[in-house]
């Protein structure tokens, strides 16, 4: 049976895209017993813990400061290379960009060692640290035997990619179907979030409350909105209380961080997901999947080499709109409004969209050929 090492920046509890991918690859095939699996990440804390998380191996190194987004931890080497020494891994998977680890993981890797590499993102908005870390980033894409890109927008934009395309596929981040199962309480609730905004259409953000997701050009955007609805703003961050004084609004309301056992009736209570992201820094959208597939008509704005607009294509499964642009922003937003015979065809195609392209079942089988098990 193959020993699969995973690799990822935080892992479960831990809230994130890159979390959560890969959480449901390990869930995925720790399900379908045909490996054996240990996970290695950042704790978060000062202190290192072992743990058993839903029944996988999980070291979480602990940790003493961030530059620059990157957590730097002094014990991190050690531990990494003490568990390659005793699980003796088949298989390493990094998720990527964690670049002081892909540093440490480099001068440690046996020469048997597969090395999978998911490469979730370009390093975008930390210019200066990317100088230093070009030169780790480059032997990590020539030691990988596989790269793995989340969308082909992705690839044909990425600089560091651009040599390595021979041995670049595509695995597609993905959602849990059975999460959005339509059970008679989660209608009920339903109903209820829709009375508690009168029953008018119902627009919905999720996200952290950062610069790239562009909750600033929405907020922006709300004045021109000329049809009757409400806003409701998901999730939370550095940006929230900046982005709350900044909104005018009574038909906008900040709803913070919605758990996940409550997420299905707010994805399904909506009728148009917002996700005004402006940077490639939002590389696929997940919950932009997931509201998809709960029938929301979406509207974006066009990201250069973003899975964004992959994911929803426009004029099919929503309405895409130039970048940074309220006024556009606006206009989609009130044609879907006007239109309800266009959002419910919009709607459908993006669940039968999600469907045939990024549920867990597709990702299943991709995951065992990918790993040869």
């Amino acid at each position: 049976m193959k020993k699969i090492l995973h690799i990822s920046k935080y892992y479960p509890p831990y809230k994130g895209g890159i979390e959560d991918v890969c959480y449901n690859i390990v869930r995925i095939l720790h399900k379908s017993n045909s490996c054996q699996q240990k996970v290695i990440c950042f704790s978060g804390e000062k202190e290192t813990t072992n743990e058993l998380y839903d029944g996988v191996h999980v070291l979480r190194v602990g940790s003493t400061m961030q530059i620059a987004r990157q957590v730097i931890t002094l014990s991190y080497r050690k531990e990494l290379k003490k568990m390659i020494q005793e699980f003796k891994p088949d298989i390493i998977h990094f998720h990527a960009p964690n670049p002081l680890i892909a540093y440490y993981l480099l001068s440690i890797i046996p020469p048997h060692t597969e090395l999978i590499v998911h490469w979730h993102s370009d390093i975008v908005a930390q210019r200066q640290l990317y100088k230093l870390v070009k030169k780790v980033e480059d032997r990590l894409l020539q030691r990988a035997s596989v790269i793995l890109a989340t969308s082909p927008n992705y690839i044909d934009d990425s600089l560091p990619l651009k040599k390595y395309t021979y041995k670049v596929e595509i695995l597609q981040n993905f959602i849990d179907p059975s999460k959005f199962l339509l059970t008679p309480d989660l209608l009920n609730k339903v109903d209820a979030i829709k009375k508690q905004y009168n029953n008018v259409p119902i627009l919905f953000f999720l996200g952290r409350h950062v610069y790239y997701k562009g909750i600033q050009f929405l907020i922006d955007a709300e004045p021109l909105i000329t049809h009757d609805c409400v806003l409701l703003i998901g999730g939370k961050g550095e940006l929230t209380e900046e982005l709350k004084r900044k909104n005018k609004s009574s038909r906008i309301h900040f709803l913070g961080r919605i758990d996940d056992e409550d997420l299905p009736m707010y994805y399904c209570a909506s009728d148009i997901f917002v996700f005004p992201s402006v940077t490639k820094n939002e590389a696929f959208g997940v919950a932009l999947a997931e509201a998809m597939y709960c029938k929301n008509a979406a509207v974006t704005y066009t990201i250069p080499g973003s899975g964004v607009n992959w994911v929803s294509l426009h004029g099919v499964t929503g309405i895409e709109s130039e970048n940074g642009n309220i006024e556009q922003l606006s206009r989609a937003i009130n044609t879907l409004l006007a239109d309800t015979e266009l959002r419910k065809t919009y709607a459908e195609a993006a669940k039968k969209r999600v469907e045939d392209n990024f549920t867990i079942e597709i990702i299943e089988e991709r995951l065992k050929k990918l790993y040869s098990i």
